[in-house]
């Protein structure tokens, strides 16, 4: 059975405020009734689910404002076998940069980065496909200082973790968790699905060797071309046993 419009429009929108979207407030009503393509009732809807959540507050006379609310912790991936699919992925797969540019991080990219409110960032995204077409609608966002030796044209080109390397960066480790997500209709046209559709989101941090961030990205990727394969192994002894994860590799098509 499908999911209620307003639920539709609550998972997306909640989404979106988890990544700090709205510091400058949630759009008006009827911008979502325009957006989402839905009655004002059904946006209505969502947004009483998402106050009585505590994300938005809702105030007469000044809109409706996101609450801050840190994101959840994420969980622990060795980086080797990331990047060695991250590589892979980029050298079998086209990429079209949809904008690249500099600009002061917002709160919630300054927090998942360590740096001062409104340090400068390079905020890019790209769309990743196959020969079966849009596989992955990409963000990221690194240090400005980092970012100084490449652009554009390289992004189009490499994956974005070997251009930190020719940097100088020694990448150390990273921090990613896979969720889902609705896609909106900022993302719905670049990926050629509906907007609402089911999507899995994945958030990384990854960190030099002295644990600092230098990159964050969030990518958004169809699932019916797109899986993650992990290997799982028992260890320890009869007491104290442990399923230890071994990441195998993305499969796409």
């Amino acid at each position: 059975m499908p999911l209620p419009k307003y639920h539709q429009v609550y998972l997306v929108l909640r989404e979106q405020l988890t990544e700090g979207r709205f510091a400058d407030g949630v759009p008006a009503e009827m911008q979502l009734v325009k957006q989402f393509g839905v009655a004002r009732v059904t946006v209505r809807r969502a947004l009483e689910k998402l106050a009585a959540e505590g994300l938005i507050e809702r105030a007469r006379g000044r809109g409706t404002v996101a609450l801050r609310r840190d994101p959840p912790p994420a969980s622990r991936a060795d980086l080797g076998g990331l990047l060695e699919n991250i590589v892979s992925m980029g050298l079998r797969t086209a990429v079209e940069v949809l904008s690249c540019e500099s600009q002061p991080a917002p709160d919630a990219v300054a927090r998942q980065l360590g740096l001062p409110r409104g340090a400068v960032v390079q905020k890019a995204v790209r769309v990743r496909s196959t020969g079966e077409g849009p596989l992955s609608h990409i963000t990221t966002f690194v240090p400005a200082s980092l970012a100084a030796g490449f652009g554009r044209e390289e992004l189009a080109s490499k994956p974005i973790l070997l251009l930190l390397e020719a940097q100088g960066v020694r990448l150390g480790r990273a921090r990613q968790s896979i969720t889902a997500r609705l896609a909106d209709a900022a993302v719905a046209p670049h990926l050629d699905v509906a907007v609402g559709s089911a999507l899995l989101a994945v958030d990384r941090r990854v960190f030099d060797d002295q644990d600092r961030p230098v990159q964050w990205l969030q990518g958004l990727y169809r699932p019916d071309r797109y899986h993650y394969e992990m290997e799982l192994s028992r260890v320890g002894d009869i007491d104290a046993k442990l399923w230890v994860s071994k990441a195998l590799a993305a499969q796409f098509h």
